[in-house]
């Protein structure tokens, strides 16, 4: 399942905001239908529910590692729904790394209707069974995100006292975004749409990795060096070669080696990822 396609995104953004006026409907895409699951690829599993703080049933796995090293908490991107990132709880099991994976609110069989404060929400519910419920310290915690979940990925670690984050492929607001691609949208269409990542990265002093690719059709590269240069912090940044939706697969050597260097460099010592 991609997370965007350019004529995806054109025809979307166009239509809903100028004929039907639905930002939403431009801004998520979500699937009902989870047509694979961590079984599928031999990965042992905890199907979970979660529950936000305005009362609305998320749906969730737990995917545990042999000898985890830390605990990702993942936010996917916005389409489809987390059956479809197989690949990536595949590439983080591969790493050592426990990880919960959840839909956010209209996705898959999580309940409600998608929304920027829904999916912070969301994020929350994730980040409190792994604490409250997992009893993981919170310097454990990776909070990973990909192109949208990126974003919310940001705002999570700003709220919360993290070990690292991972951004990938993902946009420093929604606002920009919309500027360098369609530079006739109005910008008070997307007043309740911000996600603003660069703003929540600007405040983190943990260690942050920024992913993104030189061929991305759908979120500019700049969009990924900008989000960089905004990190006070401890930062690195990995350049991956592929679309949007497949660089990390196109560049998986790469990738994981990248992600592998940037844990070690901060686990060891006396970096973010101690309790």
């Amino acid at each position: 399942m991609c997370e965007w396609t350019r004529t995806t995104v054109c025809f979307l953004l166009g239509l809903a905001m100028f004929i039907s006026g639905c930002v939403s409907e431009a801004v998520y895409h979500p699937t009902h239908t989870i047509r694979s699951t961590p079984a599928d690829i031999k990965l042992n599993y905890e199907d979970i529910t979660l529950e936000t703080e305005d009362s609305v049933m998320l749906s969730a796995w737990w995917v545990p590692a042999a000898d985890p090293e830390g605990t990702v908490l993942f936010c996917h991107g916005n389409a489809g729904n987390m059956g479809d990132r197989l690949d990536t709880l595949q590439i983080i099991n591969t790493l050592g790394l426990n990880v919960l994976i959840f839909d956010y609110r209209g996705y898959g069989r999580s309940e409600g209707s998608p929304s920027e404060k829904g999916t912070y929400l969301d994020a929350e519910a994730a980040w409190n069974y792994l604490v409250g419920e997992k009893k993981i310290a919170p310097g454990r915690i990776i909070v990973w995100g990909r192109s949208l979940g990126g974003a919310i990925a940001a705002r999570t670690a700003a709220h919360h006292r993290v070990g690292l984050v991972v951004v990938e492929s993902t946009f420093t607001s929604l606002k920009d975004l919309a500027d360098d691609l369609f530079i006739w949208v109005p910008s008070w269409l997307l007043r309740n749409y911000a996600y603003e990542t660069a703003h929540y990265l600007d405040s983190l002093d943990v260690p942050v990795l920024v992913i993104h690719s030189r061929d991305d059709e759908i979120i500019p590269f700049n969009h990924g060096k900008r989000l960089y240069d905004s990190i006070n912090g401890p930062k690195a940044f990995t350049e991956i070669q592929g679309s949007h939706n497949r660089g990390f697969l196109d560049s998986i050597s790469l990738y994981v080696a990248s992600i592998t260097d940037f844990i070690d460099h901060y686990v060891p010592g006396e970096g973010a990822m101690q309790e």
